[in-house]
């Protein structure tokens, strides 16, 4: 390959030599919509050393036409290409990418026999599954983490090679888990290895150069994951940790990490008398004790409110439906594998008659029926039906995560059916009330539109007019949006809103989407002004998403701590001794008669424990009563941030109590 210097003589650097026959044969086009002249086989690199020898030397890796690449990935003409350096925001997952390997790598020459599962980059951090003879504990990972250190100190090159499907079940035979992933792949598939020092590993790629460019990395933990999520399959030892190209960040996000660590829903909805889990029950099956089944109905009231109030009906639909209602609606050929199905006997013993039914997914196909149900004129429209439904789904054991992700779960569903010049205001009523509910809990958020994907359905002209009543109706709004290409749903485009909670982490909550699908599968109509049979859009909405998801958002939000019209318990009294019980129940009634959620500690305990026990709780306020408070007709007042507040009538804490009440 020719390698003459850039020409300095030529502001557009073009490649160029005296005596050079070689010619230009490649435009590139750089972000900023510039152009770069280099010859044929040109890297990546290539063309960063043209632009500068500063930017060469900073450079990780590339992004070509929108995917990520390494630096020696070979241009071709009319490339859209990106220098990533560590500033660019897409560096990271090279970096994490590539620190996995070398966490690989310091595994294999800790422990000789390690079977290698996968080692990807993932949010904040990455991971690899192994299967070793040691048990990898906490304690070990020190051990690791200065193996790996070495690794990077040395500066080795991270060098890709295309290889054969032969080739690489012989490079890989002793690594059953590769030797699978590879026997998967399409006969077309371009297979590729990574070696970094001795360890090679079979992998698509991209990574940073050599280990050097590896910043500050820290393990953080070990856990049990089955192989490929499937529980019917080995349990490896995952190993985590995360990495950044400067120290302080790292520093920064092991804080966060620490922080939420102890604001984790799991420990919290424990601690809290929130919910519980069961092997009995099954893997992502919570079960609400008291106080959470308070907190969720509670939840469900204020935003019923809210709802009537916006014109809204309320449904009930069934937990089940006949597989017909999943063949119409296309989630028995779509969506089988994350469904129960079951048969029933509809006939008799003599002569039985199995239909085969399955447990809802999704609400929607209820609700399309319900329309159906009746006959609608434009005037009718919009039709605005919201459930708060339980759907099922069959998520595999080793993704389930307490509340967060789990397989039986409650959506705060709705549906709407309304005319296309409908579209903008009702998406933008949606948005504003989104608002109402983010607002409430002190949520700053992003909206994120996502477009149509390659396999979709529907008009093109019906696409159009979706994605511009979306963009529409954030405008109409003023909520600023990110397009998120491609990644609409097959049967639509739809909004994704994004909260930042306490500690900055973002959660995916609230979605409108646009449906062409059911709307054609359930075949519902209006009658149009003209007398004509038109189609409707449909809206689906979420606001909480899954009910069970916001919850635990919301505790690691508030690290437990919820707010006053939402605690369980609002008011705990401890009555320091027996002749205090009596007038602890008549101030739990007067403030109970006030809308209060009140509880008496009148456990034969020390006044310590009970303290304990409130603030353990985290109800927003403590009542001591003594001789004292009862001589003074009073209440001594402990709020849980603000501490103690004094001696009150019972009267202000009353009044405090019915103010809160939504």
């Amino acid at each position: 390959m020719c390698r003459c210097l850039v020409c300095t003589r030529h502001k557009a650097g073009a490649w160029y030599a005296p005596g050079c026959e070689e010619r230009i044969v490649m435009n590139i086009v750089l972000p900023d919509h510039s152009q770069k002249n280099l010859p044929e086989h040109a890297s990546v690199f290539d063309l960063a050393q043209s632009i500068s020898p500063a930017l060469a030397k900073a450079a990780l890796g590339g992004q070509v036409n929108g995917a990520l690449v390494d630096l020696s990935c070979e241009l071709h003409d009319g490339d859209e290409v990106t220098i990533l350096t560590d500033k660019s925001k897409e560096a990271l997952d090279l970096l994490r990418h590539s620190s996995a390997h070398v966490l690989a790598h310091a595994l294999k020459d800790l422990y000789g026999d390690v079977k290698f599962g996968v080692g990807p980059a993932v949010e904040g951090g990455f991971y690899y599954d192994v299967e070793l003879d040691h048990s990898i504990s906490v304690d070990d990972l020190e051990h690791i983490e200065e193996r790996m250190a070495q690794l990077v100190h040395d500066a080795l090159p991270f060098k890709r090679e295309v290889v054969s499907r032969d080739e690489a079940l012989k490079l890989f035979a002793d690594q059953p888990f590769k030797c699978e992933l590879i026997r998967e792949l399409p006969e077309n598939e371009t297979i590729t290895t990574y070696t970094v020092g001795t360890f090679r590993d079979l992998c698509r790629g991209p990574h940073v150069p050599d280990t050097s460019k590896i910043g500050a990395f820290k393990l953080t933990k070990v856990a049990g994951a089955y192989w490929r999520g499937d529980a019917e399959n080995k349990q490896l030892q995952r190993i985590y940790g995360t990495a950044f190209f400067k120290k302080r960040d790292l520093d920064s996000y092991l804080t966060t990490l620490a922080e939420a660590e102890k604001r984790d829903h799991r420990k919290l909805g424990k601690d809290l008398g929130i919910y519980m889990m069961s092997d009995m029950a099954g893997a992502g099956l919570p079960l609400y004790l008291p106080k959470g089944a308070q907190v969720i109905r509670i939840l469900e009231s204020w935003l019923r409110k809210e709802l009537y109030a916006r014109g809204y009906k309320e449904v009930i639909t069934p937990h089940i439906y006949k597989a017909d209602v999943w063949k119409t609606s296309g989630h028995y050929d779509f969506y089988h594998d994350n469904m129960y199905f079951f048969k029933v006997n509809e006939g008799t013993d003599e002569q039985p008659r199995y239909s085969e039914y399955g447990v809802k997914p999704m609400n929607c196909p209820g609700h399309v029926m319900l329309y159906a149900n009746s006959i609608h004129s434009y005037k009718d429209l919009p039709v605005r039906f919201f459930e708060f439904g339980t759907v099922y789904r069959h998520e595999m054991s080793g993704a389930v995560h307490g509340l967060m992700r789990a397989r039986g779960f409650t959506q705060d569903d709705a549906h709407l059916f309304c005319r296309k010049d409908q579209i903008v205001d009702e998406v933008a009523a949606i948005l504003d009330l989104m608002d109402t509910v983010m607002s409430e809990f002190g949520f700053t958020y992003e909206a994120e539109i996502s477009t149509r994907p390659e396999k979709s359905i529907g008009s093109d002209a019906m696409w159009e007019q979706a994605e511009t009543a979306l963009k529409k109706a954030c405008e109409l709004r003023k909520l600023p949006y990110e397009i998120n290409e491609g990644d609409g749903a097959f049967y639509g485009p739809k909004i994704d809103i994004k909260v930042r909670d306490a500690i900055g982490r973002m959660w995916q909550c609230s979605t409108v989407q646009v449906d062409f699908n059911l709307p054609e599968r359930f075949n519902i109509t209006y009658r149009s002004a003209d007398n004509t049979e038109e189609r409707p859009f449909m809206l689906h909405r979420a606001l909480f998403g899954s009910i069970e998801r916001f919850l635990g958002i919301l505790i690691e939000h508030y690290a437990g701590a919820l707010p006053l019209w939402l605690a369980p318990t609002q008011v705990v009294i401890l009555p320091i001794a027996d002749r205090h019980k009596q007038a602890a129940h008549d101030i739990a009634k007067q403030l109970t008669d006030h809308g209060g959620r009140v509880e008496v500690y009148e456990q034969n305990e020390p006044m310590r424990i009970k303290i304990a026990k409130a603030q353990t709780s985290k109800v927003p306020y403590m009542i001591v009563l003594g001789d004292k408070e009862l001589e003074t007709n009073t209440i001594s007042v402990r709020e849980r941030s603000e501490g103690d507040l004094g001696s009150w009538p019972v009267e202000k804490l009353a009044a405090i109590l019915q103010a809160a009440q939504k």
